[in-house]
């Protein structure tokens, strides 16, 4: 019991540490979490440029429990004008791990020929993890392969789980980061794994 609190310790201590609306995050993830214990969990807190040139923070945090994934994702609004405030908005949302259809990761590594099994890390994750809530349709036209004919031969395309797409790199998040996002997955493919 006791490593379960220190893990709820250090998902409090990381959210502070973002500097993003920690109280309101954390009051969030929190009350998601109920009286369960967190086994492992990810912060990731981006930035992002929209065309006008303004930022817009964001901020990710998931967490294992003994039978839940817990999503919380934060954005902030800028300011609609300069006697204004920004605004946040947070949602939450608790996956019971018999939803959890897929846990995806991508790994990049700058140079395979080097790589290590234990040693090298990758120089980026991506991780996709799929509850199947929300999907991604990507259609094209379809042809049948003669270039001088004009039928109509409709669409041909891919369904996709896009629940969530996490992605951390070592140059912009630092190789914790990294470390954490891999160790986060095991302990979710893991959790998933295992008869309920």
């Amino acid at each position: 019991m006791r490593e379960t609190r220190v893990m709820t310790d250090g998902l409090r201590n990381a959210i502070e540490r973002s500097g993003y609306y920690p109280g309101l995050i954390a009051d969030a993830v929190s009350s998601a979490l109920g009286s369960e214990a967190v086994t492992a969990f990810v912060v990731h807190h981006d930035a992002i440029f929209d065309p006008g040139m303004e930022v817009r923070r964001h901020m990710t945090v998931l967490a294992l429990t003994p039978t839940r994934l817990v999503y919380s994702h934060t954005d902030e609004h800028p300011a609609d004008d300069p006697d204004s405030r920004p605004r946040a908005e947070t949602s939450t949302e608790a996956i019971r791990f018999s939803r959890v259809s897929s846990v995806s990761l991508t790994r990049v590594v700058p140079d395979p020929a080097s790589y290590v099994p234990g040693v090298t890390m990758p120089s980026e994750v991506i991780m996709t993890i799929g509850w199947n809530v929300l999907s991604h349709v990507e259609l094209e036209p379809a042809h049948c392969g003669d270039e001088s004919c004009e039928a109509d031969h409709g669409y041909i395309g891919t369904i996709t789980a896009d629940d969530l797409i996490l992605r951390v790199s070592e140059a912009a998040d630092g190789e914790d980061a990294v470390r954490q996002v891999l160790s986060f997955a095991a302990a979710l493919s893991d959790a998933t794994a295992a008869p309920r």
